[in-house]
């Protein structure tokens, strides 16, 4: 196959920029809220009122901001084939005519049987390896559920045939409950997470390539440019229908859903659906997270994606959530090629950038087709999790400070600014200076050193002196970042 999913990305958003800048919108709590710049918040989004709508609670944006640490589970169908997740439906394949590959990806499921997964198995590596949270793509653009659906899908694109690319009926979930499988994976994995206390989180993209009642998107490989909700009022009315109906069983099915990701957006026309549905979800849960793709302000939570955002960016007021691909080329779902696998020092690199900056990092990856995790991501997992044991003090529930780096330091702080932590990115020989610090206690220690380290005023910052045996690769606690706990706070 021919991966072309960069340029089709960039092909089909061409007309629309990619950095928008959205509107202040105060709350029914006279909350302002802001996404950052994206090219998911599009004009209309400007038209809402939210005087009346009340987001997630404070205490759910202070439980989302404790977090740092996730992993987004990118696995469906795409799985099967290696694909760049939904977006393999956009790429030239190969001898395939465009509309005969959607034909041969929108078979695949009949016989797809994950026989290696275990939720169980699953949610121990999560909880070993350091994660608080995950979110599970239960329907991503191809269409496919991940989740035991009731929702019908009655037309679809004919693929093959003398009326290829005609509309033919059906009457289908099209789900992983109509595998050979037939297991509510989202279920499974539930329940298996909050028994280790790990948060949950699931993801719902609005966009739906499979369903032809929703065959108004622009980045559908069918779209029809002359649909609209009064030319078609079987098929809005049923799209709307099937929208609102999966968007209710996540938030219904499995308990407490801690946030829930929304992806993509539609055109202007389906705006006041849009705005009914999202009220309607958080009637359903008023303290779940929302991600902001879609519904505008409406949103609780912004997700820059494969970059972090400089310091200076305007981010919004919202707290925000990276989305990193392990893969180095990308990919949003299974990688199979090691070379292409990030390492856990890149890993722990990241993280510790996300954080100094306020937001949380998502790791994306995903299994194999059987549900089997690459070995390279969980030995890249690993390592990062070993750091996290030692170090995740200086992670987990913490806030930005007022300058969040200074050369090859990164600083984070406790929330009630008692205790800072400066994350060096080297090992620094005898001595360490970290500049513009006042202490309010004689106490500095080196996370995962038990004995309180020397340390002198100088020149508005303190130096520390760094054990001898300390000097000794072999002796320190962990690689390749320390940690540094000062009992002070940073003077700008």
């Amino acid at each position: 196959m021919t991966n072309k999913h960069v340029d089709s990305e960039e092909s089909l958003n061409k007309s629309k920029p990619w950095s928008r800048k959205p509107t202040d919108q105060p709350d029914a709590d006279g909350r302002i809220f802001r996404g950052g710049l994206t090219k998911y918040w599009q004009p209309y989004m400007a038209d809402a009122d939210l005087g009346d709508y009340h987001h997630a609670p404070e205490s759910a944006v202070e439980d989302f901001k404790d977090l740092k640490y996730g992993i987004r589970i990118i696995w469906g169908v795409y799985s099967i084939i290696h694909g760049q997740a939904s977006l393999v439906l956009l790429q030239n394949n190969g001898d395939y005519s465009k509309l005969a590959f959607q034909g041969f990806y929108h078979e695949l499921y009949r016989s797809w049987y994950p026989h290696a997964f275990n939720a169980d198995r699953w949610t121990d590596m999560f909880k070993e390896n350091g994660f608080k949270f995950f979110v599970l793509t239960n329907k991503h653009l191809d269409g496919f559920s991940m989740y035991d659906t009731k929702a019908t899908i009655y037309r679809r694109t004919k693929f093959f045939g003398e009326n290829a690319g005609s509309i033919e009926d059906c009457n289908l979930n099209y789900s992983i409950m109509e595998t050979p499988f037939k297991r509510d994976i989202t279920g499974e994995l539930v329940d298996a997470a909050r028994k280790r206390d790990l948060k949950i989180g699931l993801f719902y993209s609005h966009v739906d390539w499979y369903d032809a009642d929703m065959r108004f998107d622009e980045t559908n490989p069918n779209f029809d440019s002359a649909y609209s909700p009064e030319s078609e009022h079987g098929p809005w009315g049923r799209a709307c229908e099937r929208h609102k109906l999966q968007i209710k069983e996540l938030l219904s099915k499995y308990g407490k859903v801690d946030m829930l990701c929304f992806d993509s957006y539609w055109p202007a026309f389906t705006w006041k659906h849009i705005q009914s549905v999202i009220r309607y979800a958080r009637r359903l849960q008023p303290k779940c997270m929302f991600r902001w793709r879609g519904i505008g302000n409406y949103g609780d939570y912004y997700t820059p994606q494969n970059c972090t955002p400089d310091p200076d960016e305007d981010m919004g007021t919202m707290p925000w959530q990276l989305i990193q691909t392990i893969s180095k080329r990308n990919l949003f779902s299974y990688e199979p090629d090691e070379q292409y696998i990030q390492s856990g020092e890149w890993i722990i690199a990241t993280l510790i950038d996300t954080v100094a900056k306020g937001g949380n990092l998502m790791v994306a990856a995903g299994p194999d087709s059987t549900g089997t995790w690459h070995p390279k991501v969980l030995e890249s997992l690993d390592y990062a999790g070993k750091w996290l044991k030692i170090n995740g003090e200086a992670i987990y529930k913490t806030r930005p400070c007022n300058t969040c780096k200074d050369g090859n330091i990164y600083f984070t702080r406790s929330k009630d600014n008692s205790q800072l932590y400066a994350i060096s990115m080297k090992w620094t020989g005898n001595s360490i200076r970290i500049n513009n610090v006042t202490m309010k206690k004689e106490e500095v220690y080196l996370l995962g050193y038990s004995q309180a380290l020397k340390w002198e005023h100088g020149n508005g910052g303190i130096n520390i002196s760094l054990p001898a045996e300390l000097q000794k690769e072999e002796n320190r606690p962990c690689k390749p970042a320390y940690t540094f706990k000062i009992a002070g706070e940073q003077t700008r």
